[in-house]
């Protein structure tokens, strides 16, 4: 047979029926659902007469629009409790498992189903979403779709999808002290820039990869939109196998032993040929910021902004803008930049061991006075762990504050936003132009790297304070 890769086999499994000229009838194993892009889905089929078609294989739980604070309460802002309750309303009405706000499994939808163990290797997953590609991580097939396609995804359990090309990843060697997952991502997103993996789907690979933790291998995949790319996965290992087992929804007994038979079967074949292919160096990658308004704009925290003989000049005047967006300057250094506001949430390091990572850089000191610092954990579980860990103590006692599960400020749907002109080092993975706040000007960074401008309230090397 001819070799495979891993997308290739979880793709074919999956595939329906293939029309000529045209995309596949693909198979949907699990499909994620929130507050924001469900409602007209929904209405969609209340519209034709049609009933969700595997409400088992759908998970529920709000997330984008949520408050972070008192949760308890009735949620203050109109919009986003009638999304909230029209979400509630339509899981009722079709009998759609629902993780509501206050539920203990409440949480960022991209945390919530791995850490419950609804994300499996092998499977195929979408949600009305980009950064569903977190899931990747486990081996599965994750992808965001649209609002048209969530409705099609509820009345078929499949979705009509062209088959992307194929790119391979390989970072190989050891990551310095100091550099996470979200420093090796940033770095390849700011190599490749954001349309470098347009039209593929991403396999990573390479020994700094198979060295990651899953959070961080979560991290890595979330951000494979990031460069355009339709999706992102890695091989499952044992790493993967021992996150998974003994999760409350992953196999048990005989069904794990069958499972993981078949786990250990996804990687790609020796042989097997990709697209295109990008090699890289984990030596060469450095705490990374962003410093323009798109996540292709990186540098490492030692480096400078590209000067003007550094840009196309074609693309000089969009560069020129977006730096005036930022206030900086061609050429200008991050370092010592004064730091407003961190952030340390999200999809893309809202985990547990990212709170780690930031309880055990900051023991001890104290935050900055200058600087508000919002931790946010992407789930009620992941809050349950913080403070049964010791990390809210530790936290409290440097001069934070842990928040109530949400997307928060990542995206800004609900108050938790940055005000105009002020500087954010936030964990997220979107710097665009008003993502966390009309005027708002995004650095991403690394939990590490937000611990240290929230400790120093400047743009800080975390190699040299930690």
């Amino acid at each position: 047979m001819e070799p495979k890769t891993l997308f290739d086999k979880v793709w074919d499994a999956h595939v329906v029926e293939k029309i000529e000229g045209g995309p596949s009838v693909f198979y949907i194993d699990k499909h994620l659902i929130h507050e924001v892009t469900s409602p007209q889905a929904f209405s969609g089929l209340e519209a034709r007469g049609m009933k969700v078609f595997r409400p088992e294989n759908t998970i529920a739980t709000p997330d984008h629009n949520i408050p972070t604070e008192n949760q308890h309460l009735t949620i203050k802002d109109e919009l986003s409790r009638k999304q909230v309750e029209t979400l509630t309303a339509n899981c009722e009405k079709n009998n759609i498992t629902l993780y509501g706000l206050n539920h203990p499994y409440n949480g960022i939808v991209h945390v919530v189903g791995p850490e419950l163990g609804h994300t499996q290797p092998g499977m195929t997953l979408v949600c009305g979403d980009s950064h569903t590609s977190t899931h990747g991580a486990f081996g599965a097939v994750a992808f965001g779709i649209g609002t048209s396609e969530v409705e099609m995804v509820l009345a078929t359990q499949c979705i009509l999808q062209p088959k992307p090309k194929k790119m391979r990843i390989t970072i190989d060697g050891q990551l310095q002290k100091g550099v996470t997952a979200k420093d090796l991502t940033l770095y390849v997103i700011a190599q490749l820039g954001t349309g470098g993996a347009t039209g593929y789907f991403v396999e990573y690979a390479g020994s700094a990869v198979r060295a990651l933790s899953m959070e961080g291998r979560m991290t890595v995949c979330n951000m494979s939109i990031e460069m355009g790319a339709r999706g992102g996965m890695i091989a499952p290992d044992q790493t993967t196998f021992d996150y998974v087992e003994g999760r409350e929804f992953a196999p048990k007994g005989e069904d794990w032993t069958k499972a993981l038979a078949k786990w250990k079967e996804l990687k790609t074949d020796e042989g097997a040929k990709f697209d295109k292919e990008y090699t890289y160096k984990a030596s060469d990658i450095e705490p990374m910021l962003t410093y323009g308004t798109n996540p292709g704009m990186g540098i490492g925290v030692s480096g400078s902004i590209p000067t003007a003989k550094d840009v196309d000049p074609t693309e000089l005047p969009t560069f020129k803008k977006s730096l005036d967006y930022m206030g900086f300057g061609l050429g200008d250094k991050l370092l010592g930049k004064k730091v407003d506001y961190v952030f340390v949430g999200s999809c893309t390091n809202g985990r547990i061991e990212d709170l780690r990572i930031l309880a055990a850089a900051v023991k001890g000191k104290k935050k900055a006075d200058s600087v508000t610092a919002w931790i946010v954990p992407g789930s009620k579980q992941v809050e349950k762990q913080a403070i049964e860990e010791g990390l809210v103590e530790i936290l409290e006692e440097a001069g934070f504050k842990m928040r109530q599960p949400g997307c928060s400020a990542c995206l800004a749907m609900n108050d938790d936003k940055i005000p105009a002109g002020k500087y954010s080092v936030s964990t997220s993975n979107r710097n665009f132009e008003g993502r966390q706040g009309p005027g708002a000007r995004t650095m991403l960074a690394s939990p590490l790297t937000a611990a240290a401008a929230a400790i120093t309230g400047v743009v800080s090397d975390p190699r040299e304070l930690f």
